[in-house]
């Protein structure tokens, strides 16, 4: 097992070559503010997040990413193009799973640049390829735009689309929600009997809780619009359903999803971008007839990326979490930017997991 004055040499070595593809160094404080994680996150960071607080500064967490303080340093006060690398301790909490590691240190590099971003996806993919050259390694990748092209391009209403994009990143949930939008699933017997009355309003009892009573009746008006919207079509959830069930090499899997763009052409724009980035992964030297892609790929621990993902991971090794991971962030500049925002794309790689690997093999 590599010691720690091992793992921040690889680390420091890593960072030297990414300073060498024209990277900033750059540093963020440990204790991040609770509240900005929050509104990104939700309630749900607190059950992988340390938490702390003081008079003055309120609630903090401990850096769990180098992401989201790189984006605001980069909105607040950045140039551009901007190419940025760190190192550092991150920090999540793994009751669920005690043999993971609670505290490691994570690579990253980031690129912010409006002028190619095909280019950039294959910049950040082809040196973390470098950085992992020689491990036996399996890299996938995949485009969260796709999916949310297809989605917002649904003949339902807008009510519908928010809900089930607010679900994108938990597989069940969403197939649950599509399932009951396309009709394939009977409406819940305590709400439909809610709807049904004459006066859902009606009770004997006082209103006991936080919403008031005009905010319960807009919310069985909203259900009500919902049971009148006619359900999502055969031909669209085909669309969906074949969509979501890709996985295929690059060049196959974008001929595959042109073929099902016939019956969602919503996504032609997402799929004229992964098009563009597979000639630019192709003119970095990347072999993207060997490249795995995953119309799925990112759905259940990505959730600020917005197009473009990929991981590495040791297939050898199914205990180990991803070796690296990054992708495209566009919208979390944009809702961290107060109005500006700038295409963004990066990822983080573990030296002490690269290290474990290492030694395994010799």
């Amino acid at each position: 097992m590599a010691n720690r004055s091992q793992i921040q040499a690889r680390a420091a070595m890593m960072r030297v070559r990414f300073e060498a593809a024209g990277a900033q160094v750059v540093d963020t404080p440990l204790l991040q503010s609770a509240e900005t994680l929050l509104d990104l996150y939700g309630e749900d960071i607190r059950a992988r997040a340390y938490v702390t607080s003081d008079a003055l500064r309120g609630e903090q967490m401990l850096r769990p990413d180098f992401t989201l303080p790189v984006v605001q340093m980069h909105m607040r006060d950045g140039a551009e193009p901007a190419r940025y690398t760190y190192s550092g301790e991150v920090f999540r909490r793994q009751e669920h799973d005690p043999d993971r590691a609670n505290e490691y240190i994570q690579v990253g590099y980031e690129v912010f640049d409006r002028d190619d971003p095909a280019g950039a996806d294959a910049e950040v993919f082809s040196l973390f390829a470098l950085q992992l050259r020689g491990l036996p390694l399996r890299a996938a990748t995949g485009d969260i735009g796709i999916l949310t092209a297809a989605v917002q391009g649904l003949r339902t209403s807008d009510q519908r689309k928010a809900a089930l994009m607010r679900h994108l990143w938990r597989p069940r949930r969403f197939r649950a929600l599509l399932d009951r939008f396309a009709g394939r699933k009977p409406e819940l017997d305590h709400r439909a009997a809610l709807l049904a009355a004459a006066d859902p309003m009606a009770c004997d009892a006082p209103v006991i809780g936080k919403r008031r009573p005009a905010e319960i009746a807009a919310r069985i008006d909203a259900l009500r619009a919902d049971r009148d919207t006619p359900p999502i079509s055969d031909t669209e959830m085909a669309g969906l359903d074949s969509l979501l069930g890709v996985r295929e090499t690059m060049p196959y899997a974008l001929e595959h999803l042109r073929d099902i763009a016939v019956d969602l052409p919503q996504i032609i724009p997402a799929l004229d971008r992964l098009e563009a980035r597979i000639a630019a992964l192709q003119a970095r030297g990347v072999d993207v007839g060997k490249l795995d892609f995953e119309a799925s790929y990112g759905r259940t621990s990505m959730e600020y990326y917005d197009g473009f993902v990929f991981g590495f991971y040791a297939e050898r090794r199914p205990d180990l979490p991803p070796i690296a991971t990054g992708g495209r962030y566009d919208a979390l500049t944009r809702q961290l930017g107060n109005g500006a925002e700038i295409p963004a794309v990066g990822g983080v790689l573990r030296p002490d997991l690269m290290l474990e690997i290492e030694e395994a093999g010799q």
